[in-house]
């Protein structure tokens, strides 16, 4: 058996990183992909290995005779490599297919060790590595029977998104017998190029060979091995985090994204804090059905959308801005602060990181759990005067919860002190308390200096339309906010969201109350794993303190590395006498027992 790599193309979006090089000299976390997939390839025992070569194709054969490989190494050139694509670069390479059985590959490709050991091991004689389609992938398509016969390839024109459950990419990687080659893909080869041009893709041919009837083609499919294409700048990005040489360095890799993890569909993610049982299937719909109107027009401005919000939260307009997530506005509203502000730690870090240096004035909580009530505050913060305090209600990530009649008192407190009391209830719906919100117009009429925040993103489940709310009596403080920010500051999906929220109330409703039922189950499940100690929650996540010998740190990992699991290190948030925590948001009934699981084998 040999290797055919197609190493023509000049990788043009990857900008400068090929400028002076081929595709395959790019490297990723310090590892070229030729140096990577020789080495796997080196390891087959093949009898030789064939690169076509055009692009910068004297510096790559120099660059690969200065690598130890122990397979004899040959080059085919393509002098056009600028004006024709893959097909031509396998046309001329088509006597080898015809010499011996071949993998084939692309140079652009990076893919976890044992891809290429399978394919070689499997017993059928021609195979199309393929995979799951997901959104990031990019290419030829197909759809697979049951007994993986490839039943059609789907040009891009003729892709539809209807039928995304049956559609499979092909990684680019084949394993092509010599007869297959021989008496089906060369001859089809040369006629598609002398007929139809060299400008054109080599799975072209295989479209026109399927249709023969007699082709021995069959797909292989991956079950869970890591594999990317790298064509740009973010490809390259995504492969360093997929294929980091460490498992520390994989979580850092993935957590210092903060987010974007549907290019990860491996990946589950319990470290973000969503509600997974909203929004409603109809409410999406609904706005699939508007798509196409609120991708090509322009959103309201702020007056519309604070009329907006106000109506779905029954509060007056005057009091209230909408913001580009929470985020947004509190960035604003921490700019305005002046003098000390009192934070409660552990915390949500985006209001400290948002002061300036010597602001912040910090209570820690001196009882073993973590917990804290108002009377706490009240006489910490009267010893250690405040012009703000920042209340997270219930508090992230020790989902400590203080009653609604607690907060009242501190909220007067406050306002008798001249303190501003800043509550941030992103979390609040998630409470078993009956209606413990303070976004109502009486109660932000009674407590005049005081400020409610609401991030939308995490009690409604739609991160992706980014939404927050900032509410208070203050009149000077909202306008001063709403000049601050953008007059377009949310996009039409958010206003939209925003329009439609009110009819699926009742959904919202019913889906707090599966939260709360989840809540516990998950709760007990953990409870029932030895080492673990679990902490009282009143929010869609549960702190979580390890005391056996493994640290957060290790469990995290281990997670990520084996499992495809995302949790929460709280090592550099939570330091106490060398106490372990990590939190652990709430999914569904059947994400939460998987999670529980895999806590458990690692544990054991």
């Amino acid at each position: 058996m040999q290797a055919i790599i197609l190493a023509a193309g000049m990788g043009k979006r990857l900008k400068s990183l090929t400028a002076g090089n081929t595709k395959c000299m790019v490297k990723v976390n310090g590892v070229s992909l030729v140096e990577r997939a020789l080495s796997q390839l080196d390891e087959l025992g093949l009898e030789r290995i064939v690169f076509v070569v055009g692009y910068h194709g004297d510096q790559l054969i120099d660059y690969i005779k200065s690598l130890h490989v122990n397979t004899p190494i040959e080059y085919v050139d393509n002098p056009i490599y600028d004006r024709t694509n893959n097909i031509y670069s396998l046309y001329l390479a088509a006597d080898y297919l015809e010499r011996d059985d071949t993998l084939l590959l692309e140079s652009d490709l990076i893919f976890e060790e044992g891809v290429l050991r399978e394919l070689v091991d499997d017993p059928r004689p021609t195979l199309a590595l393929v995979d799951k389609y997901e959104s990031w992938m990019d290419g030829t398509v197909v759809k697979v029977d049951d007994e993986d016969d490839i039943v059609a390839f789907v040009p891009g024109k003729k892709f539809k998104f209807k039928d995304i459950p049956d559609y499979y990419k092909t990684v680019n990687i084949y394993k092509f017998s010599r007869e297959f080659s021989t008496t089906h893909y060369v001859p089809f080869l040369k006629a598609y190029v002398t007929a139809l041009g060299q400008n054109e893709y080599y799975e072209q041919v295989l479209r026109v060979v399927m249709h023969l009837g007699d082709s021995e083609l069959k797909a292989k499919r991956l079950c869970g091995q890591r594999w990317y294409e790298i064509d740009d700048l973010q490809d390259l990005d995504i492969a360093e985090s997929m294929f980091a040489e460490t498992p520390e360095r994989h979580v850092e890799a993935i957590t210092s994204r903060y987010g974007g993890y549907w290019r990860y569909p491996s990946l589950v993610d319990y470290c973000y804090l969503v509600n997974p049982y909203y929004p409603p299937q109809r409410q999406i719909d609904e706005m699939k059905a508007s798509f196409e109107r609120l991708l090509t027009q322009y959103p309201s401005g702020m007056r519309v959308n604070s009329l907006l919000v106000a109506k779905l939260f029954g509060i007056d307009q005057s009091c209230v801005v909408v913001g580009n997530g929470a985020a947004e506005l509190i960035k604003s509203l921490t700019a305005m602060l002046q003098g000390a502000v009192g934070v409660i730690r552990p915390t949500f870090e985006e209001y400290p990181n948002r002061l300036d240096s010597g602001q912040e004035v910090t209570f820690v909580p001196a009882t073993e759990d973590l917990s804290y009530t108002a009377d706490d505050l009240m006489a910490f913060f009267d010893e250690h005067p405040v012009e703000t305090l920042v209340l997270i209600n219930p508090d992230n990530p020790t989902g400590n919860y203080l009653s609604h009649a607690s907060v009242e008192r501190l909220a007067a407190w406050c306002e008798a002190r001249g303190t501003r009391l800043v509550l941030d209830e992103s979390f609040v719906d998630f409470a078993d308390e009956e209606n413990p919100t303070f976004l109502t117009d009486d109660l932000l009429a009674a407590y005049p200096s005081m400020v409610v925040v609401k991030s939308i993103s995490k009690s409604y489940g739609v991160p992706g339309v980014r939404l927050g709310v900032l509410a208070s009596a203050d009149r000077e403080l909202i306008a001063h906010i709403k000049a601050d920010v953008p007059i377009w500051n949310i996009n039409s999906f958010g206003e939209f969201w925003l329009q439609i929220a009110e009819k699926y109330q009742a959904d919202y409703v019913a889906a707090l109350k599966k939260l709360r039922v989840a809540r516990a189950e998950m709760a007990r499940l953990l409870r029932e794993i030895p080492g673990l100690r679990v902490f009282d929650s009143q929010a869609n996540y549960l702190l979580v303190e390890l005391c056996g010998d493994m640290s957060a740190t290790e469990l995290t990992k281990r997670l990520l590395v084996e499992d495809s699991i995302l949790i929460k290190d709280l090592s550099k948030k939570i330091v106490r006498d060398g106490r372990q925590f990590v939190r652990l948001a709430i999914r569904t009934e059947e994400e939460n027992e998987r999670l529980a699981q895999a806590i458990l084998r690692v544990l054991r």
